[in-house]
């Protein structure tokens, strides 16, 4: 009997010891990442103390953040809240400063949680592929305007500019007096709308519907623009109800016609429109240099008059400015997305380079024949259409506005968002940009081309050395 006892006792504590090796395994394989990055991990602070955090530099050296007597400074203040975030024993870390903790402080990938070793008493600096000059001209442009800015080299995926406004300074000292009103103010200046905010693309999501409807022989129609249809019993009218009379595939796309468009979406259906969003990055994640928040498009099927507004970018469908940037760069390289990125390289201080970022695919949006076909339609729009605020006249541009009605239609006036992505030079693309102003009153066309516009001169002019 006694002997039985033995047994069970030892069969119990066997089970217990092998739970806690699967437990310690399953712990340092998948959740130390977690436990690292936790702003409530002590042990990491009291490390943090003793190592001088790497610094941050632009594409071009210039120093973005840095350490210095244990305080972490950034030296433009809000220009890079929503890029580099802060660094803050109090209220934790957000972006770069978070995602790339073990790199800032020295430490490489396969340190261990509670082992943690390094590279000594410094960290590594980080190098991003941000231009300083563009984000400084983008935050600029914006003013005091709530809206964001993206721009992205669509050959490599560098992203080039993001600005968010409002924006707040994440320098430590300023975000403790300042939290309060940060978190309880209704503009949300902690909100990184670039790649957080969700909105209804309007018709910036034509670009997607158009490339539904070429693959489906849809290009070839005609339309007797009235300025208003009836689809399904729901009435869609042009912007400023306007109406553009007999027009084509090209100039429907060029004038942005909802006419035309709310038409081809009741053809296409709203599952064929979503499973082209989903090609261009809608409903879909991947690992990024920031946290960003997923595109969504409308989850349940819909009727023809659902279809048609899906197809102008309103219905469910919600976009992030990111996403639209994206949208963008598909059609600027031939159909495929590659995978976006800001950390550059990682380097010791001997200027050993300890982390490197090269560019890979991440979707293959549309074929090559169809992404050509819609850098046709996209140039129509800025040389003769609804685009032509965002024209050069030394650098082709292709571009595409939206104006998206939003949850304030009804409640109060002139609230629209207003889009524009864009990319240049249309023949050989350095650039894609996205702006997007928040609850404008105005069109695409208006207000956000011209920022656009400033920011494409500024960037292929300095690398044509003009």
């Amino acid at each position: 009997m006694t002997n039985k006892r033995i047994i069970r006792t030892l069969v119990v504590l066997s089970f217990l010891f092998i739970m806690l090796i699967v437990y310690l395994t399953y712990f340092v394989v998948f959740q130390r990442e977690a436990v690292m990055q936790s702003p409530y991990n002590k042990r990491l602070w009291a490390y943090e103390e003793d190592i001088e955090r790497g610094t941050i530099k632009d594409r071009s050296g210039a120093v973005l953040a840095y350490s210095q007597e244990g305080k972490r400074i950034y030296e433009y203040g809000p220009l890079y809240c929503h890029v580099i975030g802060y660094n803050s024993k109090i209220y934790g870390k957000t972006m770069i400063e978070s995602k790339f903790n073990n790199l800032l402080l020295g430490r490489g990938s396969v340190a261990e949680v509670f082992g943690i070793g390094g590279s000594g008493k410094s960290g590594y600096d980080l190098t991003l592929t941000i231009d300083h000059n563009l984000q400084s001209t983008a935050k600029s442009k914006l003013g005091s305007r709530h809206g964001s800015v993206v721009a992205i080299n669509p050959k490599t995926g560098e992203v080039l500019a993001l600005v968010n406004n409002p924006d707040f300074d994440p320098n430590d000292s300023v975000l403790a007096k300042k939290w309060t009103e940060l978190t309880e103010s209704k503009d949300s200046p902690l909100l990184p709308r670039a790649t957080g905010g969700l909105y209804p693309p309007g018709s910036t999501f034509k670009i997607i519907t158009a490339a539904a409807a070429i693959e489906n022989g849809l290009d070839k129609e005609e339309y007797l623009d009235t300025g208003t249809v009836s689809i399904g019993g729901a009435a869609f009218d042009n912007y400023g109800k306007k109406a553009n009379g007999r027009i084509d595939f090209k100039k429907a796309f060029a004038l942005s016609s909802n006419y035309a468009f709310c038409t081809l979406g009741a053809k296409l259906t709203s599952p064929v429109l979503r499973q082209t969003a989903q090609r261009f990055g809608f409903d879909k994640t991947f690992d990024f240099d920031i946290d960003f928040t997923r595109s969504r498009f409308q989850a349940k099927d819909t009727d023809e008059a659902g279809s048609a507004a899906l197809a102008i970018g309103q219905g469910e469908t919600l976009a992030t400015p990111f996403q639209m940037a994206l949208t963008a760069c598909a059609i600027a390289n031939n159909g495929i997305i590659m995978k976006p990125y800001i950390v550059q390289r990682a380097e010791d201080k001997n200027g050993s380079i300890v982390y490197e970022k090269r560019p890979q695919q991440l979707y293959t949006a549309v074929s090559n024949d169809v992404a050509a076909k819609i850098k046709d339609l996209m140039v129509e729009t800025v040389e003769n259409g609804t685009g032509k605020n965002a024209k050069i006249s030394t650098i082709k541009v292709a571009g595409k506005t939206g104006t998206a009605e939003n949850e304030l239609k009804g409640k109060e006036k002139n609230k629209d968002h207003a889009w524009f992505v864009c990319f240049a030079p249309a023949e050989n693309p350095q650039i894609a940009v996205a702006v997007m102003l928040e609850y404008s009153g105005g069109s695409g066309g208006e207000l956000c081309a011209p920022i656009a516009r400033d920011i494409i001169r500024q960037y292929v002019k300095k690398r044509s050395g003009a």
